[in-house]
């Protein structure tokens, strides 16, 4: 990338002085301000990166990108300051440039929606794998770059570190890249200058609306991926859950600005499924595209991942991927961890851990797992996090208790906030002959597991891979399967064989 010339990508700019020589650095942080370098002023949350652009001066930043008008300070330095509209776009849009503009190298499909992101990126990871050998995968869980895969920090990371991994991802041989992409995350622009050709949209139901205030709003954000989408390339493809009624009017709002692919049982669906068989070893479905029947099996256990995998399959086929190809990878999909695991099955009691943190992802939970233990009762194990969302509290005691024999409330993070408050929030949405309460995380695991019989079917809710719990005051280590695994092992020191795997990722988001 000529560097004299990178702050022409950006659109209505207006630019001060000039550059002498190529950049050594472009940096958003100012703490990371080398000699000879760009710095990026963005405001965040926490912090506004104009408050430290006489610093970046000051320790030999070269140009500045901000919001204001050029500085005493850059002035007097003869500093090159360019002034734009929105910083967090133009962040986006250098970091590309500076990569090489890696997405247009590699065939990238994008998952937003409230529940099931993580499930679809990971499906649409490993067909694309099967087909094109190494494919990247950016998500909740983990960044794989083709080669390496490491503890995600974020759903969707913020520019900088966005772009060098995709630029990681095409030096790797990487085809494709299948992403989780959030709502913050497009508010912030941490997408802008990443050009994606398939757009997934799985549902919308309550969450984040201590970020976004209103379910409207919510649906705004996530439609910008879209709209984006469209305005920088009108090939591009949307794929939408037609099931939900927000998929419905997205797809309606889509139609005539890009192509527009459309999923679900919906008679109308351009690719529809017809359940055929849920069991705990998997499901079946026939899937009608293009005037044909396909049988289509996965091992992931329920009809929300029977949702899941014909979006995966949907979008994968919008990105290239032959659909018979696509069947074929889908039937040895991989268990995505904290999704619907199966952590242990002793004395016939089988004991779930899953992500669910919305009223809407514990309704089908609990309702799969009512279905899948008819000889038994439902024991569930959740809690709300704290300093999120308050008003989904007794919609989320509602959610379980609709299809559970027993909710164990407990904590899940409660950070700044008293976990006995929040679990008192969620209480009267559960009726009181299904209420208990266990502020412990680990007692109530343990006192589910103790009162459990043959026949029972135990789902703990909520954190899913995570394997930390925050406090007021610290961060702890907690892993739900763990305590599980922990337990048996004590009960059966002989041994049992139960499910294991190595918890993986920290993150702060839900």
């Amino acid at each position: 990338m000529d560097t004299k010339k990178i702050f022409s990508i950006l659109p209505g700019a207006s630019i001060t002085g000039k550059l002498s020589k190529a950049l050594t650095l472009l940096t958003d942080d100012s703490r990371k301000v080398i000699p000879g370098c760009c710095y990026v002023a963005v405001k965040g949350t926490q912090f506004d990166g104009h408050t430290a652009i006489d610093g970046a001066i000051e320790a030999g930043a070269v140009a500045i990108v901000a919001e204001t008008a050029p500085s005493a300070a850059a002035t007097a330095a003869g500093t090159c300051w360019v002034q734009v509209k929105d910083t967090h776009e133009a962040n986006g849009l250098l970091m590309s440039a500076w990569n090489d503009f890696p997405s247009d190298k590699m065939v990238l499909l994008s998952v937003t929606g409230t529940n099931g992101k993580t499930t679809i990126s990971y499906l649409v990871n490993h067909i694309f794998r099967a087909a094109w050998q190494r494919a990247g995968l950016i998500g909740t869980i983990i960044y794989d770059n083709g080669e390496r895969r490491t503890t995600s920090s974020n759903t969707t990371p913020g520019c900088a570190l966005l772009q060098s991994m995709l630029a990681e991802m095409v030096k790797n041989g990487c085809r494709a890249v299948a992403m989780e992409v959030s709502s913050h995350a497009l508010v912030q622009q941490r997408t802008a200058g990443t050009n994606f050709r398939v757009g997934v949209f799985t549902n919308l139901t309550q969450d984040h609306l201590d970020y976004h205030g209103t379910m409207e709003e919510y649906y705004q954000a996530k439609k910008l991926l879209f709209t984006r989408m469209a305005a920088a390339d009108r090939k591009s493809a949307a794929v939408i859950n037609i099931d939900d009624a927000y998929g419905r009017r997205l797809a309606e709002e889509l139609a005539p600005i890009m192509k527009v692919r459309t999923f679900g049982e919906n008679e109308k669906a351009d690719f529809r499924a017809v359940p055929k068989l849920v069991t705990l070893k998997g499901s079946q479905y026939e899937l009608l595209y293009q005037g044909r029947s396909y049988l289509v099996r996965t091992p992931l256990i329920g009809e929300f991942n029977l949702s899941n995998s014909l979006a995966a399959l949907a979008g994968a086929v919008c990105a290239g991927i032959n659909l018979t190809d696509a069947i074929n990878a889908l039937a040895q999909s991989p268990q995505v961890p904290g999704r619907m695991e199966l952590v242990s099955s002793v004395n016939n009691v089988q004991c779930f851990v899953d992500y669910a943190h919305t009223p809407d992802a514990v309704e089908n939970v609990c309702k799969t797992m009512k279905a899948l233990c008819r000889n038994g009762r439902l024991i569930t194990i959740f809690g709300c996090g704290g300093d999120r969302d308050r008003t989904k509290r007794p919609l989320m005691g509602e959610a379980a208790a609709r299809y559970s024999d027993l909710c164990l409330v407990t904590s899940d993070n409660p950070r700044s906030e008293n976990p006995e408050q929040i679990i008192d929030e969620i209480m009267p949405g559960i009726p009181t002959g299904k209420q208990h309460r266990i502020t412990d995380r680990e007692e109530a695991i343990r006192a589910a597991l103790e009162q459990a019989r043959p026949g029972d079917a135990i789902l703990i809710a909520g954190k899913g891979h995570e394997n930390y719990q925050i406090f007021a005051t610290e961060t702890i280590d907690f892993s739900d399967s763990a305590v599980v695994r922990k337990f048996y092992a004590e009960k059966n020191p002989e041994g049992i064989s139960v499910p294991s795997r190595k918890p993986e990722g920290r993150r702060n988001s839900k």
